[in-house]
């Protein structure tokens, strides 16, 4: 299934920094990012959507906002 993705948080844009480099080292986005990244989802419940309509938004990403919110 194919989700929705932003930008590569690598990636330059506009500016000169990429926005990885924006956001410091000790940051608890951080820490979310690698603890969702690390979560087997699909074992937790997060079944993937059939692929009709728009991309669904990958649950990953919404797990790691709602954790952040």
């Amino acid at each position: 299934m194919e989700y929705l993705q932003g930008q590569d948080r690598q990636q330059l844009a506009l500016y000169t920094t990429c926005l990885d480099e924006m956001v410091p080292e000790e940051n608890s986005v951080r820490f979310i990012d690698r603890f969702v990244g690390a979560l087997d989802l699909e074992e937790l419940g997060f079944a993937a959507l059939p692929a009709q309509g728009r991309p669904p938004y990958d649950p990953a990403d919404l797990l790691k906002l709602y954790i952040y919110g």
